[in-house]
Order: C-alpha cells, then structure tokens, then sequence
C-alpha cells in the first residue's frame, strides 16, 4: 500500500528533555491510523510535528513525496486538523465558521457554499446552519469542529481526541463520520484515551512511550504478543494482608498486581492454577467475592508494554 507519510528519524526536544527520540515509521494512504501513548509519550508533539504546528530538532519527513520542510505550504492545504480544545468561534453561526475556516484554503464563491453545506451535512448539523455554537451541546460542537476541518477535502486528517467529553450518541455519530471519511478516500490519524474507538476504527495501530515508539501493527498482531497469557481479576476486601510474593510461588505466574479490593494475577495459558491462587489468597484470611478472567484485549497490551492503562 501506498504511503501517505513517511517519518524518519524524527527528534524533538524542550529544554533538557528529549521529548521524540528519533523515531520512523509510515502512514499508509485511506488507511485510519491509531495513534496512542500515556501522557508524557511523546505522542501530541510527534501530532503537532505532522500538522506542521512544531518544527522537528532532526529527521525527514515526507508527505506524498513531498519533502515537508520544503513544502510546508503545499501540506498545510492538504491536512484537515480536529484538535482536543474546540477551535470555533461561539458567537458566529455554524455555517459562518465552516465558511471561514474553509475560506483559509483558498476557496470561494460558489464552491466555498457548496463545501460548507457538504461538510454541514456530512456531520449532521445543516439543519442547525444558522444558529450558534453557543447554543450547541457538548457533542455537537465537537461535530462543527470536524466539519471545520474536512470542508476543504484534505488528504490527511488529524484527530486529535475528537471525542472528550461527548455523549455516547454523539461519540457514535463521530466515529460513524470517521468510517464514512475513510470509504471516501481520507486517511485518518487517530488519538484517543478510549480503548474501543481504536478497536473499532483503527486499521493499524502505533503505540509510543517515553519519546519511542514500542510498538506498531493491526490490533491482532499486538495482541498476538499476550496470547500465551491470560489474567485472573480476583476481587477481595482485603488485598492490604496480600504481598506480590505470596503468588510468585505459584507454578505459572508471571505478574501480580494489588490494587485496593482486587488482585489481577497474569500467568501462563499453558498452566491451571486458579485453585492455588484462590487457596493462597484464603491462607491469608482475604474473603474471595468475585473471580473473572480477562481474554486478549488492546487494553492489556497496553498496560503490558507502557505499565500504565491508556486513561492514567
């Protein structure tokens, strides 16, 4: 597949900090992308390097071909920008601030309308043209920010966290739009603290921690890499009298952690050992009030490669 993006070797630093460490990989074209990290990864200023709103310390990139830094003009009208903090204008209508984002790019006249009411119907907000933003809820401002990036048919789009804060049933629609931009030919850059829209939407996957990039590929390839696991959630009211050590005698365990009214014990599929670690747990007098196991999941990759949930 044709690359729409192609990184290499970026670094970026602030101060005594290295916050990207050189690192390389592509953006395929009509693909949607899943880009994730906890916070401090590196991830929002790799984002803000690839919208052209930070200049890299090192390294190449290209979009279509096309050398960035020599390019910066071409590849500012050809990438649409959804960012976590709302960038529209409260007192102006809906349409009026489609018009002059859109107008940015250079189009005019007839077909600045014409883009405008596309771009108003895409997100399902025509109906409400006239009215303004502050009068909107939550969700549906986050919808004219879409529309405000899109009007202008932008090769790449960055999204950026287009989510935060909305109702499921606007969080529906945006990633409904996000599937819908795709069957029309966008390529999409994804960032999210939501697990299940990446595994929803996303075609591939990159995951950065601490300015590198540790992991990359479809959401089946990554968690081909904890197939041979599974993990035991025991909830107890008393995980206070209960050590890391009392389970790592345990034939098969691999990784304890206690939280405060659960254990979550990861072990080898290869080995039954749920009644030794239930019996170790009563040795300890902790009452048992609920067992399940947890199959393969994005989540668990990625506490397993960062040490942190996506949401910390």
């Amino acid at each position: 597949m044709e690359n729409i993006i192609e990184v290499k070797n970026l670094e970026k630093g602030y101060k005594d900090k290295k916050a990207v460490k050189g690192i390389s990989f592509d953006v395929r074209k009509g693909e949607v992308l899943g880009f994730l990290g906890p916070n401090g990864a590196g991830k929002s200023t790799t984002i803000n390097i690839l919208a052209t709103a930070l200049k890299a310390d090192g390294g190449q990139i290209k979009f279509n071909g096309q050398n960035v830094k020599e390019n910066t003009l071409y590849v500012k009208k050809n990438i649409g920008i959804v960012p976590q903090d709302l960038a529209i204008y409260e007192d102006i209508s809906a349409e009026r601030n489609v018009k002059f984002f859109a107008s940015l790019y250079g189009i005019k006249g007839e077909k600045l309308k014409e883009k405008v009411k596309e771009a108003l119907q895409f997100v399902g907000l025509y109906d409400r043209k006239n009215d303004k933003p502050k009068t909107f809820s939550g969700g549906m401002k986050r919808r004219l920010n879409i529309a405000c990036a899109i009007a202008h048919n932008p090769k790449l789009i960055i999204m950026d966290e287009p989510t935060v804060g909305i109702d499921p049933q606007s969080r529906n629609h945006i990633l409904n739009s996000i599937k819908n931009l795709q069957k029309g030919g966008a390529t999409i850059i994804y960032t999210t603290h939501y697990m299940e829209e990446v595994e929803e939407i996303s075609d591939r996957i990159i995951i950065m921690d601490h300015g590198t990039i540790i992991a990359e590929g479809t959401k089946e390839k990554l968690k081909e890499n904890i197939q041979d696991e599974k993990v035991y959630v025991i909830e107890t009211d008393n995980a206070e009298k209960l050590s890391d050590d009392d389970f790592f005698e345990v034939e098969g365990v691999k990784k304890v952690t206690i939280l405060k009214n659960r254990v979550e014990i990861t072990c080898l599929n290869t080995v039954e050992n749920l009644d030794k670690l239930i019996m170790t747990m009563m040795n300890k007098h902790c009452k048992i009030n609920n067992v399940t196991t947890n199959s393969a999941s994005l989540e668990r990759v990625f506490l397993n490669l960062t040490g942190r949930s996506l949401r910390d």
